[in-house]
């Protein structure tokens, strides 16, 4: 069987096109999270593949910096879940945004977000700092199920406020380890470049990296204790605690609060980022902050990346930002009456299923001009 392996490994190599090594400006690591990336590192999270060939899977995967190559030569186990955690932030991104008129879409192969990422935004702030939690999420999950070969369940030390009695160390997700590693990957991109003091695209770093921390301090902020019961005919004679990461539709949600409350910030001649209103407090380590006024969403801009919302579905009854009224930016929608099939009338039979009925309905559908 890893013989077989082994040869998968070779022609998935073979096959990959030569000219990725060359990334564009706009190139990032998120495109690992994009479908059309899963199968060329999907070979790395198998242990067992051979080391031959690796060097030169790593530098045909797209979007990474030179020294997120030599992690992953170091660490090729780690790619796998890498991209999950690409995938699952591009994902929670969209699903927060779902009604936006900026609704994090993949635009191209490279920069998977478009254009629109080179504005120091606090979109592009939000994309840092979800992104982030995705990595950190995902190899902490990967440690707890024994996926990787340098870490395993977590070591957490026990909470002081813990009953005597209650045993600590169930196999927790292993938050620490997902943290060191997840600054280590996504954060060497940027100090990967050395621009000059007090240019813009030092700027630009000083925001990323404080972006990305503030994504993995949100992992921090919501990961839990957990206890289980245990015990003969349902006592609780014996309980055992671990630490556990909450559903990542949590960390999306406080991320997308903390971008609601994004401050914009500008860097000094010092390096220090200052806040312009001095009335308000100085962003936290768990802030997201922005540099720069989002660009108009209504239009499509091939200079600013922006995609406009002309062609997307609206709500012609809410008030809020999916409403006709906002989403079309006051141009107006078109409507359709569309047949669509439903499940229907469904009942739970013993045991133990539901089964449904296949309802054709007819539902009007509104899309902005």
């Amino acid at each position: 069987m890893a013989s077989v392996r082994y040869f998968l490994w070779i022609f998935i190599v073979l096959l990959l096109p030569h000219n990725q090594t060359s990334q564009s400006l706009d190139a990032t690591w998120w495109a690992l999270g994009l479908e059309s990336s899963f199968n060329q590192y999907e070979a790395l999270r198998n242990p067992d593949v051979l080391i031959f060939g690796t060097q030169q899977m790593c530098t045909q995967l797209p979007g990474l910096s030179p020294g997120q190559r030599k992690l992953c030569n170091l660490y090729s186990d780690h790619m796998g879940p890498i991209g999950e955690g690409a995938k699952v932030g591009i994902e929670e991104c969209q699903y927060q945004f779902r009604d936006q008129r900026w609704n994090c879409s993949t635009s191209d192969q490279e920069s998977v977000f478009g254009r629109v990422m080179r504005i120091a935004s606090r979109e592009a702030a939000f994309t840092h700092a979800i992104s982030a939690a995705g990595v950190i999420n995902s190899i902490s999950r990967n440690c707890r199920e024994g996926s990787l070969q340098t870490c395993g369940c977590s070591r957490a030390s026990r909470p002081d406020d813990l009953p005597k009695e209650w045993i600590w160390g169930g196999c927790g997700d292993n938050v620490e380890y997902g943290y060191q590693f997840s600054k280590n990957f996504v954060d060497i991109r940027e100090k990967d470049s050395t621009p000059q003091k007090g240019s813009s695209e030092s700027k630009r770093i000083k925001m990323n990296l404080h972006n990305n921390e503030a994504g993995r301090r949100a992992i921090y902020a919501k990961t839990d204790i957990q206890c289980k019961c245990h015990g003969v005919s349902g006592s609780c004679s014996l309980t055992t605690c671990w630490l556990q990461l909450p559903p990542f539709r949590v960390i999306g949600s406080y991320l997308k609060e903390k971008y609601d409350g994004a401050s914009k910030v500008r860097v000094n001649k010092k390096g220090k980022m200052d806040i312009f209103e001095k009335r308000f407090n100085r962003p936290s380590e768990e802030d997201l902050v922005y540099l720069q006024q989002s660009p108009n969403y209504c239009l499509s801009n091939e200079e600013t990346g922006s995609l406009g919302t002309k062609g997307r579905e609206c709500n012609k009854t809410s008030i809020g930002t999916d409403g006709c009224d906002l989403m079309c930016c006051g141009r107006g929608y078109n409507s359709y009456r569309v047949e669509v099939v439903e499940r229907c009338n469904c009942k739970f039979k013993w045991c133990c299923y539901v089964k449904c009925k296949r309802c054709k309905l007819t539902k009007d559908v509104y899309i902005c001009k």
